[in-house]
């Protein structure tokens, strides 16, 4: 099987999301007024991936329209048209629309000529859509390339609970360098706050917000002060680079099929998410997974650890090691510290006390010594009941 097989649509189904768009789009500019539907996204740049069928479609209204009153509007034109509209709450609300089996996002903005002008985010990407077709020169299939290699390697997707590339992020980078291969080569080399911009501008990193700053620096090509690849996390970022340098030292296509590898040495959970939009699950299932590694690493000392979600989620981590001593040292205050360390001495009454590097200590028995029976006692914990409906250990 080639990677083309995987990642590019056929004619047969190229043929027929262009007349679920067109009829959509169509339908929709019959009844908008002083704003027109188009087609923005990796559908509009052509590089949609094989079986994606969520298209996002901006409503661009005129600047005479109050930028705060154009979703309500939006939305009622929307629920007259179409059957299934959901309304998703964002720094601009916009709108899910499903339609002949393709799921539209509906995004208004105000029509602007320069970022300057915009009054939301939302309001220049049209012109992120601009930029990439003036300047993608047939390198369609080696961003189809990139993005399903990131998605493969579970580090694509800007939402809050994934903290990955963007799918403009990986345009640009291939645009930038050139090819697919030759971003995963110069992956591999990538430092921390490694910058890149395509209109090599002079950018320090002194000057930019600390907000904006993230392992990958890339330079919005149409919005110097932004930073398109703010949402990327460090795990991300590394998670990149070890799979762009295992691709490159042994090629294969396995690399493009989606899997989610657990060590066999790794105690394993199941999640079952609870209702509701999906970037809120999302963010509580990502909470649920950092409370528990991070509860581990403090006693058992965590070495890696990944979490997948789909229909439920799976989290797992392997730990240094899977049993613990039966007792742990309970630091005091330092020698020399009188009002603090007579407290300590009256709290723990009865125990020994013992002094190292200065500090005081007390041997404490741990409740659970065995990591299985630990994390048993970690997931009834309260903690995690607002974040997931309920979870198990399904390997240790």
């Amino acid at each position: 099987m080639d990677v083309l097989d995987l990642i590019k649509p056929n004619q047969k189904e190229e043929s027929r999301a262009n007349k679920i768009v067109c009829k959509f789009i169509e339908k929709l500019n019959k009844r908008l007024i002083a704003a027109e539907a188009v087609v923005g996204g990796s559908f509009a740049k052509d590089t949609w991936l094989k079986g994606d069928h969520d298209i996002d479609v901006f409503a661009i209204f005129s600047k005479k329209y109050d930028s705060k009153k154009i979703p309500g509007m939006l939305g009622k034109l929307l629920k007259k048209l179409f059957f299934f509209v959901k309304k998703v709450n964002g720094s601009r609300d916009y709108f899910q629309v499903r339609f002949n089996g393709y799921l539209f996002e509906v995004i208004p903005v105000i029509k602007i000529d320069s970022p300057d002008e915009a009054e939301n985010i939302m309001d220049i990407s049209p012109l992120h859509v601009a930029w990439v077709k003036e300047n993608i020169y047939n390198l369609n299939e080696e961003i189809r390339k990139l993005k399903l290699f990131m998605k493969s390697a579970n580090c694509y997707g800007a939402e809050s609970y994934i903290k990955g590339f963007s799918g403009y992020v990986s345009e640009i980078l291939v645009i930038y360098y050139g090819s697919f291969e030759n971003v995963l080569k110069s992956a591999v080399l990538w430092r921390e706050f490694e910058i890149i911009d395509t209109e090599k501008r002079k950018i320090l990193i002194k000057n930019m917000d600390k907000s904006k700053i993230s392992p990958l620096i890339v330079i919005d090509p149409v919005q110097k002060e932004r930073n398109a690849a703010a949402a990327l996390s460090k795990e991300k970022f590394d998670l990149f680079i070890k799979r762009s340098r295992e691709y490159l030292k042994n090629p294969s296509i396995e690399f493009f099929t989606k899997k989610f590898l657990v060590p066999d040495d790794a105690i394993v959970l199941i999640a079952k998410p609870l209702k509701g939009r999906t970037d809120v699950i999302g963010a509580k299932l990502l909470k649920a997974f950092e409370f528990i590694r991070d509860r581990l690493d403090g006693d058992f000392g965590v070495s890696e650890s990944a979490w997948n979600w789909d229909k439920k989620a799976v989290f797992w981590y392997k730990t240094r090691t899977k049993e613990l001593a039966e007792y742990k040292k309970h630091y005091g205050p330092p020698i020399d510290d009188e009002a603090n360390l007579e407290k300590f001495r009256e709290k723990w009454a009865g125990n020994k006390i013992f002094h190292e590097n200065g500090r005081v200590y007390v041997n404490v028995r741990r409740k659970e010594t065995k990591l299985e029976h630990y994390v048993k006692n970690l997931i009834r914990d309260g903690e995690l009941k607002d974040k997931i409906k309920s979870i198990k250990i399904v390997h240790s």
